[in-house]
């Protein structure tokens, strides 16, 4: 059986709700990544912030990424699926809610997330054609 914990990528990193989002877009930068979840002070996921969210949702609307804070643009219930959860698990999270990267969690802490280049390193065609089809519907937004 895979897992997501096999075909996760290691090193996940949170930010915290009250960082702003102009040190989210350096951490994004400095990791090379385009998420990061968004922990509450608990450690607790509480949203995915992406880098098209500080640029449509905080800089294109005329606000400074400097003055609002991550915790501000979490929007809805943030999925996570557990590292021993099997692949299929996985994908039916992904599709069911049309997101395209996934925070795993292993004893109530990020340990990594899985995102489409993932998804394409471990998967058969057929499982990633059935994928892309799902999350980049029309509506998709993530």
């Amino acid at each position: 059986m895979t897992t997501a914990g096999d075909i996760m990528h290691r090193g996940a990193q949170w930010i915290p709700a009250h960082e702003t989002l102009d040190r989210a877009a350096q951490l994004m930068r400095e990791l090379n990544v385009g998420a990061l979840p968004i922990s509450d002070e608990n450690e607790r996921l509480c949203g995915i912030l992406t880098d098209r969210d500080i640029v449509v949702g905080c800089v294109a609307v005329g606000h400074d990424p400097s003055r609002v804070t991550a915790g501000e643009m979490a929007k809805g219930t943030p999925r996570w699926i557990d590292a021993n959860a099997d692949v299929s698990d996985v994908l039916r999270e992904m599709t069911g809610h049309q997101i395209r990267r996934l925070p795993v969690i292993e004893n109530k802490r990020l340990v990594g997330m899985i995102s489409e280049a993932d998804l394409a390193q471990h998967l058969p065609e057929e499982q990633i054609g059935f994928w892309a089809e799902s999350v980049y519907a029309k509506g998709a937004t993530r």
